[in-house]
């Protein structure tokens, strides 16, 4: 049973190191990515702060630096080259607002239409003067005070007559 776990194991390593990465290996910065060394490297932790900054030879370049504030609050920025051989910058904070990320290639939000402005700008007008809507429907609301509902039944009757439904379906 051992030689048998062994062989296993062995056999598994031999196909993991034969296995090759297609997907990796077709990328135009998967060569330099495999053989990129290290160019600069700088770090200095402290009890209730950090800092860290490193470059690599194929263009990765990473600094930042945090303190401790009612949690972690850090900031710094990053950048890399693409397949497509442009520069990819990142800068960014981080701390009690979460994550937030500022890049030139980050796609932008559509504007707003102005039919959505001009409702939020009276759900704030309501609002301030005290008239909440929380989306649940009360008939007393609408001044009919519940005396609606059986106009509804008797038009929901008189449809289901007019269109045959009076008898059931018999087989």
């Amino acid at each position: 049973m051992q030689l048998f776990i062994v062989a296993t194991a062995l056999f598994g390593i031999a196909a993991a190191a034969y296995a090759p990465y297609p997907e990796q290996s077709n990328r135009p910065q998967a060569a330099l990515e495999r053989t990129a060394r290290i160019l600069a490297l700088d770090s200095d932790v402290k009890e209730d702060s950090y800092r860290y900054n490193f470059e690599t030879e194929n263009g990765i370049k990473a600094e930042e630096q945090g303190r401790e504030a009612d949690g972690i609050e850090n900031q710094g920025s990053f950048q890399y080259v693409g397949d497509d051989g442009q520069i990819y910058a990142v800068s960014y904070n981080s701390g009690q607002g979460g994550f937030q990320p500022v890049g030139a290639h980050f796609p932008t939000p559509p504007p707003t239409p102005e039919a959505i402005l001009k409702a939020l700008e009276q759900n704030a007008r309501d609002e301030a003067a005290g008239i909440i809507d929380d989306g649940s429907y009360s008939p007393g609301k609408y001044g009919d005070g519940g005396a609606a509902a059986p106009f509804a039944q008797q038009n929901y009757a008189r449809a289901q007559a007019s269109a045959g439904f009076r008898q059931p379906y018999k087989f």
